[in-house]
């Protein structure tokens, strides 16, 4: 029985960098969505950075749910 380390190595590589990225995504949109708007800027400029902080939660997310369903097709396909 031989073992290829090499290739041992390269997939253990890969799943470290993804499992880190998701969990950097996760992390991200976490954050997005605990931001809470200050009490005397309701409106304007204060209200568009919560928007925007909303919006990339919401894309952090989309990106997890989308590696997470690959991760998926690669093992079912």
């Amino acid at each position: 029985m031989n073992i290829d380390w090499a290739a041992l190595g390269t997939v253990f590589g890969v799943s470290l960098v993804t499992t880190v990225a998701l969990v950097g995504l996760f992390t991200l949109g976490i954050v997005g969505l605990s931001k809470q708007p200050e009490p005397a800027a309701q409106g304007g400029p204060a209200g568009t950075s919560l928007l925007l902080a909303r919006a990339g939660a919401y894309v952090c997310f989309g990106l997890c749910a989308a590696a997470v369903a690959y991760g998926i097709y690669l093992i079912v396909a």
